[in-house]
């Protein structure tokens, strides 16, 4: 188990660049996540580190080990992959084993080793089976037991739980979560799915285009969204586009918000849905604004409300089950109060912000 320090690191096809002075360190034990739309560089980011692909330029280094030219098969990286890429004609315990075959290891050693990487992941009583007698979560279980045996000092995985269903997803979200706290092993994920991102991940590495738009825990990037990119892929966001006048924020149609943070040059602001709150009466509450609902849309945990303000903005309002207040589309105006902490300003569309 290593800390991993990225310094610099490049990928070119030619004169398209797929990675681009690529600059990360990852601490010891740590979970960290790239989450990023398809293409945007995070996949290849962990190709370079497992050492399947050779970098255009940079170094990569675990621990104080330069492996940015070592060999893949002598990194000591476990790696698994999103089609779980098990031997199909060897048995669950002979695809644990394999890497520790390769190592020469004794047949006692291996044994123990296998048996024991089995039962943490609930799939010793399995051993003889042939991957194809498998559903697709064991095999996935399978896959995790073949990469953590080798004690690994990193471990990769790649959308290890698209090819699950809803359910077994979460399962086996939580049972990597708990697998990689228990051995302290340095983890890197790559996914798209930002709920799995943001309930795993100690730290999100947030991508676009092979740069790296934030990085932070998944409550501060869900919070304060570095720009429009970040707060527009990590959850529901509602924009509006205006600009600071005397602290405040007035939009392009005039609806002016009290906001807790502006930055000077501001030009937009983000706002989630579910910390709107709907209510009866204006108050001495912040930003209390007379609207009427549009639409409604039920997703068993809540509904989404389209709410169209008067001047024309309209705003997206997640109301949670069982929650007060939760109108019908076409009645009487309502009243939203949007607190001022949750109105949140966003610089520009392409500032970083810093690890």
């Amino acid at each position: 188990m290593s800390r991993v320090t990225i310094h610099s690191l490049s990928k070119y096809y030619g004169t398209s660049a797929v990675l681009d002075g690529f600059e990360l360190e990852i601490n010891q034990g740590e979970l960290v996540v790239f989450l990023g739309p398809s293409g945007c560089g995070k996949t290849t980011t962990l190709r370079l580190i497992a050492g399947f692909i050779t970098p255009s330029s940079g170094r990569i280094l675990v621990g104080e080990r330069d492996i940015t030219h070592v060999p893949a098969y002598d990194r000591n990286i476990g790696v698994v992959f999103q089609n779980y890429a098990l031997f199909p004609h060897l048995s669950v315990f002979e695809n644990v084993a394999f890497g520790l075959r390769r190592r020469k290891r004794s047949e006692t050693e291996i044994r123990q080793k296998v048996e024991k990487a089995l039962d943490m992941v609930a799939m010793g009583h399995l051993a003889n089976r042939m991957p194809r007698e498998l559903s697709g979560g064991q095999q996935q279980r399978v896959a995790i037991a073949r990469a953590v045996v080798i004690e690994p000092d990193v471990l990769l995985l790649d959308e290890p739980l698209s090819n699950l269903d809803a359910k077994l997803r979460l399962s086996i979200r939580q049972e990597i979560r708990r697998l990689q706290k228990s051995l302290g092993i340095t983890t890197i994920l790559v996914t798209h799915d930002q709920e799995e991102a943001m309930s795993i991940a100690d730290r999100l590495v947030v991508m676009k285009d092979g740069e790296i738009q934030q990085i932070g825990p998944p409550q501060r990037v869900y919070a304060e969204p570095a720009n429009t990119f970040v707060a527009d892929f990590i959850g529901g966001a509602n924009f509006l586009t205006g600009r600071v006048i005397d602290n405040k924020f007035q939009t392009a149609n005039g609806l002016i918000l009290a906001a807790a943070h502006l930055p000077p040059d501001c030009r937009s602001v983000v706002i989630r849905p579910e910390r709107i709150k709907i209510t009866s009466h204006h108050g001495s509450l912040d930003n209390a604004i007379t609207a009427r609902i549009a639409n409604e849309t039920f997703l068993g945990s809540g509904r989404i409300f389209d709410v169209r303000l008067q001047g024309g903005d309209t705003l997206s309002v997640y109301v949670g089950a069982g929650e007060d207040g939760q109108p019908s589309p076409g009645h009487d105006d309502v009243v939203l109060h949007i607190p001022a902490k949750d109105v949140v300003g966003i610089r520009d569309a392409t500032a970083r912000a810093e690890p």
